[in-house]
């Protein structure tokens, strides 16, 4: 299988992993060995009530029994679709009540992107240094990181960079922007969080001359941080919020929200102004409403902040100079990029997964399910703690 893996799958770097995996239950994933690890990753960010919650896999189940794909987004009338735009809308803001389901998140980037050109006429589109929000090349013109995408240029115009947290920078928005593009907490530069009320300041700038805020909460959105989005945290509400990763219970999703009457301007001049045949699809729409029923019917997200407590306890090392983020959004910061990949792949060898942050390189991500329980997260540092003794 190994062989095969590496001769008919295309690679996105020269050392994958190489998991073999078996199956995966909760807090874990079994390899075909027969050797179980805890997964301190949960698919990067997206798994958020664990591996085969019951929840998600019996909704799964029963609308398979059902109907699969039927037709196109957005012309048959389909409950799964319809029950998760209308609960996400009970749980957001009043502006925030008509969402456009798609396949991914950088897909939902992208409807963004031209939302916010249609709306405002404007085709400038402002975005933050060390952003990620994708890899298709209209999310990649939003992307602050040059060495990743001078491979690929030239990409969309009239993107331009601002420095996150930067207040002079906010001149830069003017009459002449669409929009600015943040990510509520920046994820692959190092989970870094909004400052002296930043992300207010960016709102009251976007009101001052008719420009949209975009807030990309592919990976803190669905409670990872203590709310069932990020921005909860900070006192404003955006003009377009995009969602992805854990909204899926584990299967691809995507969906960007704004208010009915800006997002009905997809819908002519041009007709089909945004158009996607797997969005809304019955099967991961059920997926995604029984994980958002799950969080909004119980105490997993309050939860949330009580094991970042935890988390901060016992990651309690000399070699972890900072711990980042909020909630299960965390990064353990160590010395050196190279000390850091050590232990990434000496946890892996003891049955612990963590993983990397895209630009961050002395970065330990841990984002767990939310569902993992004191006891695993307790198992879990202990085994960081034995790897990090060792390091030299």
């Amino acid at each position: 299988m190994k062989n095969d893996f590496y001769k008919y799958q295309a690679q996105t770097t020269p050392h994958p992993l190489a998991l073999e995996i078996s199956h995966a239950e909760g807090s874990y994933i079994y390899d075909t060995s027969g050797k179980k690890h805890l997964d301190f990753v949960a698919g990067v960010s997206a798994c958020t009530l664990g591996h085969c919650h019951p929840r998600v896999v019996s909704a799964i189940k029963n609308q398979v029994d059902k109907y699969l794909h039927v037709m196109v987004y957005g012309e048959y009338i389909q409950e799964p679709a319809v029950e998760l735009a209308k609960l996400l809308s009970e749980n957001l803001p009043k502006n925030l009540n008509t969402t456009y389901l798609v396949n991914s998140g950088t897909e939902a980037i992208e409807g963004s992107l031209k939302l916010a050109r249609r709306a405002t006429g404007r085709t400038q589109i402002l975005y933050a240094n060390n952003a990620y929000h994708g890899n298709t090349m209209g999310s990649m013109s939003v992307m602050g990181f040059e060495e990743r995408k001078n491979a690929f240029k030239p990409l969309v115009p009239d993107c331009f960079p601002v420095d996150f947290n930067n207040e002079q920078d906010l001149q830069k928005i003017t009459s002449e922007t669409a929009a600015i593009i943040l990510e509520t907490i920046q994820g692959g530069a190092g989970f870094i969080q909004p400052e002296n009320d930043y992300l207010k300041k960016v709102r009251q700038r976007c009101d001052e001359t008719g420009t949209l805020l975009i807030l990309d909460e592919i990976q803190p959105g669905f409670g990872r941080t203590g709310k069932l989005f990020a921005f909860e945290h900070f006192g404003i509400v955006p003009d377009i919020l995009v969602m992805g990763k854990g909204m899926g219970g584990g299967l691809p999703i995507g969906a960007f929200t704004a208010s009915h009457e800006v997002m009905a301007l997809l819908q002519d001049n041009p007709k089909l102004g945004h158009i996607t045949t797997f969005g809304g699809n019955p099967v991961i729409a059920a997926a995604a409403l029984a994980t958002l029923q799950e969080l909004t019917e119980t105490d997993i997200i309050q939860q949330t902040l009580e094991k970042e407590k935890l988390f901060r306890n016992l990651l309690k090392h000399p070699l972890i100079k900072e711990v980042r983020g909020r909630g299960l959004m965390l990064a353990a910061m160590l010395e050196t990029p190279e000390i850091a990949s050590q232990v990434i792949l000496a946890c892996k060898e003891e049955g612990l997964i963590l993983f990397w942050l895209l630009f961050e390189g002395r970065a330990l991500r841990i984002t767990p399910p939310l569902t993992i329980s004191n006891d695993e997260i307790a198992e879990g540092c202990k085994l960081l703690q034995i790897v990090l003794n060792r390091v030299k």
